[in-house]
């Protein structure tokens, strides 16, 4: 089986490698003399883009800041509506640093700067024709390892669900990863990013598209998250723990570049779209079930991924033979980590009831590019028993 990876252009990694970016981004851009800081009110407020802005004025590199507030799960036509409002401007870069939304708008708005079409015209697979804007991308959160994907995912209030643009035309030109810049980061939001990596590793394990490429960082992601996650969750300062799973979801990114997701994200796109229940809670929400549901299918994969996971939290290697039991071992674990890092069970509190799920449902087996690469075809009736599941009036055994 051929196999095409990619990632970033250059992979800045390191605590403190924030205070560099500058050098860096003249090291791998050249001359350059403007570029435009894409991020959040939050860190326009605790100043970390005016200390990356005097970073690149003293590179003689002059920086704006977007004014525009990039929200979470953005819309296609917010973003669109940010780029008719910076066309004009001579931007030779731009540089997102933020969350998974923020990196994925920088990607949109550097390809909507040099191709004539709308977002809608890029959805799917290879649909942008020209190389965008140089980006540079900096997380601030360790889930979606948008820094290192050609992979940007957009709302369509329109269809009640949220769809990606996939091309290779969206990676970076530099990902910065300083685990110094997620030590504040909440709770809540460390959980539900947090298991949105790993949801990206295992379904890029046991995915159809799977390959010996994609695997080494699946495994890798599974190890450095497991024995990561509850540390972040419990004690956000831990530098050890933040560098974990920062490098844990890049690496959960480059796995998903080079085998892709599945069910659990497809299922996740209507709970998004329609509900607004934040990417990774809706992944982590749906992960054990979808897995359970295929047990049969991937019971030998997630015994390997099993074995990473207990590696990663330094437990001894089981001495059970038996595929079935480790893979349920894992799913034990998982349920267990999505309970004791305060991971909602409950779509009703959402505003989910039973008249909904057929609508999910069929929402869900319209994203074709992650249903193919279940390993399980699902039917109609198995996505509504799994959205039913987190139904707890309706909770199917």
């Amino acid at each position: 089986m051929a196999v095409l990876f990619q990632t970033a252009g250059s992979i800045l990694a390191g605590a403190g490698t924030f205070h560099t970016v500058a050098e860096q981004i003249r090291k791998q851009l050249g001359p350059i003399q403007r570029v435009l800081i894409i991020t959040t009110q939050s860190l326009r407020k605790n100043r970390t883009t005016d200390q990356l802005r005097e970073q690149l004025y003293h590179s003689d590199i002059a920086a704006d800041i977007l004014g525009e507030d990039i929200f979470p799960e953005p819309t296609a036509a917010a973003i669109e509506a940010i780029h008719e409002a910076i066309q004009g401007e001579a931007y030779e870069a731009y540089i997102g640093i933020g969350g998974g939304s923020v990196l994925d708008a920088t990607k949109l708005l550097a390809v909507l700067a040099t191709n004539n079409k709308p977002i809608e015209d890029m959805l799917g697979t290879d649909n942008i024709e020209h190389e965008g804007i140089p980006t540079v991308l900096i997380p601030t959160t360790s889930g979606t390892g948008a820094e290192v994907t050609p992979n940007a995912i957009v709302t369509l209030p329109e269809r009640q669900l949220k769809i990606g643009v996939v091309s290779r035309r969206l990676y970076p030109r530099l990902a910065v990863l300083d685990p110094e810049l997620t030590l504040t980061l909440p709770k809540a939001v460390t959980a539900s990013t947090g298991m949105d990596a790993f949801t990206h590793a295992l379904e890029s394990f046991i995915g159809q598209k799977a390959n010996p490429i994609s695997d080494l960082f699946a495994l890798e992601s599974i190890r450095l998250i497991s024995g990561s996650i509850v540390e972040a969750c419990e004690d956000g300062s831990s530098i050890r723990a933040r560098s974990a799973m920062l490098y844990g979801s890049a690496y959960g990114g480059a796995a998903l570049s080079s085998s892709g997701t599945a069910a659990v994200h497809a299922m996740a796109y209507p709970l998004g779209g329609r509900f607004g229940i934040p990417h990774g809670t809706a992944n982590a929400m749906l992960l054990p079930h979808v897995m359970e549901m295929q047990l049969d299918a991937i019971a030998g994969r997630l015994a390997q991924a099993a074995a990473a996971m207990r590696q990663g939290m330094g437990h001894a290697a089981s001495s059970d033979s038996h595929a079935r039991a480790e893979a349920e071992w894992a799913l034990g674990q998982i349920a267990e980590w999505t309970d004791r890092i305060g991971i909602p069970q409950n779509l009703t509190e959402y505003g989910v009831t039973e008249q909904d799920l057929p609508g999910m449902a069929l929402g869900a087996s319209q994203v074709t590019r992650l249903m193919d690469n279940n390993p399980k075809r699902f039917s109609l009736e198995d996505l509504e028993t799994i959205y039913r599941k987190l139904l707890p009036t309706t909770k199917v055994k």
